[in-house]
């Protein structure tokens, strides 16, 4: 082992490198069991996704030269033939949408261009092709020299699927990772409905009765409606946090925090570990670590919140912000109480702020809580959720903060606190009265949310003592 390659994504260049790699290759077997040809996985921020997508596209890709050398050691090698056999075997195509959460429409058509401009340079060998004919590979210009229209673009990554296949008379392995990141800011930026429209063909094209594929495997952090963006795909199975299907596959298992523990002689630190970094439940298997936070903790030998610093989801901080019906819960969420709420983990994003099984099926999905209790009524999807570890309450407690921030300047927050820490009532008293005068409007403090507010108000107080 050469060290620890925090965020490091690419499977090759960290073998290649020698970092520390918790084998996670059993997915590449439970992947070839499922008989689905298109899966979404739906697993947190920084849960390994993008690394388990990079893994399965090194393993199946036809173009793979020292796929062997990559592999060896690793428990997938250590299968039947009926595994082993398939390993350099397809084509692949790895794309990620990532880069597509952009402020405007435009900008987000340019970053998928863009996106898939790179895909199409690893693949410009198809124009030397014989298989092809000219207008196909004159289609394949247009899109790499970045001159395709709107619809042309819709239709680009099912061009190339449909070359490859052609190319090498095989069927194609479609790996996408990121895809919901286009459809969230989107939301938060206003321009869902063009976003939406724009995507239903794209993936409508791709994977309706597309011949030409063997498998797809979509990865992302919520479970968009499959009606909103993929009606028509034939058998579509997805996967939350809620199934047991691929429950060890993504973040650390206790087994593997047990050797992680021994490998880096930090038996000491085990129970403030677990404190700070598991938690989760996926499916069945309670005790998943945050992989993300443990690979900084091994880095920097230092107990504080990794994941909430660098894994910003705007659509979660939106819902939060707008909804007054999730704050008190959110208070005895922070006391340590397990609360028992609706969850809907197929996220309608149009109006998600205005249902509260949407909100609360969000924050499940992203990791931000975790459930305890599974509903047994399917009419209701009522379970019982609490928050993880200490490091999704620290968010929490960021999340209020910046609550009542946004109502109260820091200058007359401190003011206030210190005449309530001193009983100086009459003072608190006259500086209450003109924040409520001057700061609260009549959507806070309305009809019918008006003590939601105030509980609120009165939650960010206490978080500021």
């Amino acid at each position: 082992m050469s060290g620890i390659g925090i965020g490091e994504s690419d499977f090759k260049r960290l073998r290649i490198r020698e970092n520390y790699y918790i084998d996670k290759t059993m997915y590449i077997k439970h992947i070839i069991d499922n008989e689905s040809r298109v899966l979404l996985v739906t697993r947190p921020r920084r849960f390994g996704k993008t690394l388990n997508m990079s893994t399965l596209k090194y393993y199946f890709d036809i173009k793979g030269k020292d796929t062997k050398d990559l592999f060896k050691g690793l428990k997938i090698m250590e299968q039947s033939e009926k595994y082993t056999s398939k390993m350099a075997s397809y084509p692949c195509i790895y794309m990620t949408l990532k880069d597509l959460g952009q402020v405007n429409y435009q900008n987000m058509l340019l970053a998928l261009q863009t996106e898939l401009v790179e895909i199409f340079i690893e693949n410009v060998f198809l124009l030397e092709s014989n298989k092809l004919i000219a207008i196909e590979k004159e289609m394949f210009n247009k899109v790499l020299n970045m001159k395709a229209n709107e619809i042309e673009l819709s239709n680009a990554l099912n061009l190339l699927i449909k070359l490859l296949y052609k190319h090498y008379e095989r069927p194609v392995m479609l790996f996408l990772d990121e895809y919901d990141v286009p459809l969230q800011s989107a939301y938060v930026e206003g321009y869902y409905d063009q976003a939406i429209k724009f995507f239903k063909t794209f993936y409508g094209t791709t994977f309706k009765d597309n011949p030409y594929l063997e498998k797809t495997v979509i990865t992302g952090v919520s479970r968009v409606a499959k009606e909103s963006i993929f009606s028509g795909a034939n058998n579509f199975n997805v996967y939350t946090v809620l199934d047991d299907e691929f429950n060890t596959d993504f973040g650390i298992t206790n087994d593997e925090m047990d050797q992680i523990i021994q490998d880096f002689t930090i038996q000491d630190k085990k129970e403030e570990i677990k404190e700070w970094y598991d938690g989760y439940v996926i499916g069945n298997y309670d005790g998943i670590y945050n992989p993300w936070s443990i690979l900084n903790y091994l880095t920097r030998t230092e107990l504080k919140p990794y994941w909430v610093n660098t894994s910003s989801n705007d659509l979660i901080k939106l819902t939060l912000k707008n909804s007054v019906t999730v704050k008190e819960k959110i208070e005895r969420l922070l006391r340590g109480e397990t609360i028992q709420v609706p969850v809907n983990l197929e996220t309608i994003i149009t109006g998600i702020e205005e249902k509260e099984d949407n909100i609360w099926g969000l924050m499940v999905g992203t990791g931000y809580l975790k459930v305890v209790e599974k509903s047994q009524d399917q009419m209701t999807n009522l379970c019982k959720v609490k928050l993880p570890n200490l490091e999704i309450k620290y968010l929490f407690i960021q999340i209020v903060t910046n609550w009542f921030s946004d109502k109260v300047p820091g200058n007359s927050l401190r003011e206030i606190l210190k005449d309530l820490v001193n009983l100086n009532l009459d003072e608190f008293q006259k500086k209450f009265r003109v924040l409520v005068e001057e700061m609260f409007s009549y959507m806070d403090v309305g009809k019918n949310t008006a003590e939601n507010f105030y509980h609120a108000f009165v939650l960010g107080l206490l978080v500021g003592f």
